[in-house]
């Protein structure tokens, strides 16, 4: 903030002791927010007569005490220059210094992000532009804790026609992010609650911070089994996280069966479910059990995770105690992104978006897996997402390897629920967080942290 904020009349919070004179309670008053750090070295101080109006003291008052706080040395006076707070001795011990920050590595390949300097800027202002011009004032108030009706009504077809969603506007919940999403659905669910083994181990986090037990859900080469003594299962059914295998049909019947059968709850994170390469997209579980399953999406992975958007599609029984739970942990979210990504939504320009980032990301992809076939490596996962899985038998020396190469890289063992338990070592490469120009340097520091 500006040191001048004092002359615009910003108000000084100032408070006059009435035991003391009038001029001895204006500089008593300046004294102490000096002391207090409220009033800043360098701050300039209103002119006399301003402040003596704000206080409702004369102007002779006030010129009085400044020039006395500039002979105790709290003030300094220079003709042209105003009254401004001086420059006071440090009393306070010195600080610690601060611990030395880990130098940004070159090359990043961690999974969880896509390329955000592909974000669409131009169509995101329009987008931003023609919603703001067309909606009423009131969206600027409190709203509705589901979410603008403009973008739960563009969800519904858009997540209908690209995932085989069952979704009507009432049904869906517009939240801060996949997190946040999570965070509520596990926080109505009455019982532990199942998630991937391996999976991330933030997302464990968040559900077990809402007080659930978190119970391992076992992942082989055909995705998540079924869970036991569970209330809620979380699976990732078109890609799984990490190791890359989509969820085989018989275990897709046999999970929906479970959930019908002992009244429990499905949760379905289709993070990257726009990202297909080599095959038909698969459909969401939830087009064969919406009334079992809850479906999970945000744009963190088509635009960006700075957007933080994400989306609920409920059962209609868990709509109130979801809706309940939002209420109460923010209200609502913020509303000028709500808009205008249902305008993106409702010219296509998601769609285009979109189908720009899937042709970049598939040749990212054919390049890394060429890579790691020249290196003797297979990967896993390849045909969709935004990552792949490879498997390496030295796992433990190759993160360690890759940061004296400048590169990121995140390792399997830390996914497990028991690491020590990991029945399987690699690397799990993303390789959409990379800008466009500096990817190719990215696979060569990987090249040399898988060979060296």
């Amino acid at each position: 903030m500006s040191n001048e904020w004092a002359v615009a009349g910003v108000d000084l919070h100032l408070e006059l002791d009435p035991a003391s004179s009038r001029r001895g309670g204006v500089e008593r008053a300046l004294r102490e927010a000096i002391r207090a750090g409220r009033l800043a070295p360098g701050a300039r101080l209103p002119a006399t007569r301003r402040l003596a109006v704000e206080l409702g003291v004369a102007r002779n008052t006030v010129a009085a005490a400044y020039d006395h706080l500039v002979a105790e040395g709290y003030l300094t006076a220079r003709r042209g220059a105003g009254t401004r707070v001086a420059p006071l001795p440090q009393t306070d011990p010195p600080a610690a210094a601060p611990a030395p920050v880990a130098p940004r590595p070159r090359h990043d390949l961690t999974p969880g992000s896509p390329d955000v300097s592909a974000f669409p800027t131009a169509a995101w202002l329009r987008a931003t532009r023609r919603a703001l011009a067309a909606a009423p004032a009131s969206v600027h108030g409190y709203g509705d804790p589901r979410g603008r009706v403009e973008l739960r009504t563009a969800l519904a077809e858009y997540l209908g026609r690209t995932r085989g969603v069952r979704a009507s506007p009432e049904r869906i919940v517009v939240t801060s992010g996949y997190v946040q999403a999570l965070a509520l659905v596990a926080s109505v669910v009455d019982g532990p609650v199942a998630m991937e083994d391996p999976g991330l181990p933030f997302h464990r986090d968040v559900v077990a911070r809402t007080g659930r037990r978190v119970a391992p859900l076992p992942v082989d080469d055909r995705g998540a089994t079924t869970p036991v003594d569970a209330a809620a299962a979380v699976v990732t059914p078109a890609h799984q996280y990490p190791t890359g295998v989509p969820l085989h049909p018989s275990r897709r019947h046999a999970l929906t069966a479970w959930a019908r059968e002992s009244g429990g709850v499905l949760l379905e994170d289709d993070y990257d479910g726009e990202f297909r390469y080599d095959r038909q997209p698969l459909g969401a579980v939830q087009g064969t059990a919406p009334d079992h399953v809850v479906y999970a999406g945000s744009a963190s992975k088509t635009l960006g995770p700075g957007v933080r958007l994400g989306w609920l599609v409920l059962p209609p029984r868990w709509v109130d105690p979801v809706v309940d739970a939002k209420l109460h942990a923010d209200h609502h979210t913020e509303v000028v992104g709500q808009l205008a990504l249902a305008d993106l939504i409702g010219t296509h320009a998601y769609d285009r978006h979109i189908r720009g980032c899937r042709l970049r990301y598939r040749r990212r992809r054919d390049l890394l897996v060429r890579r790691l076939d020249d290196l003797g490596l297979p990967a896993r996962g390849v045909s969709a997402g935004l990552h792949v899985l490879v498997e390496h038998p030295d796992e433990a020396a190759v993160p360690a390897r890759a940061a004296g190469h400048g590169l990121a890289l995140s390792g399997l063992r830390e996914h497990w629920h028991d690491p020590d338990r990991a029945t399987r070592q690699g690397v799990v490469v993303g390789y959409a967080t990379p800008a466009e120009h500096a990817y190719r340097a990215a696979l060569d520091a990987l090249a040399h942290a898988l060979t060296a």
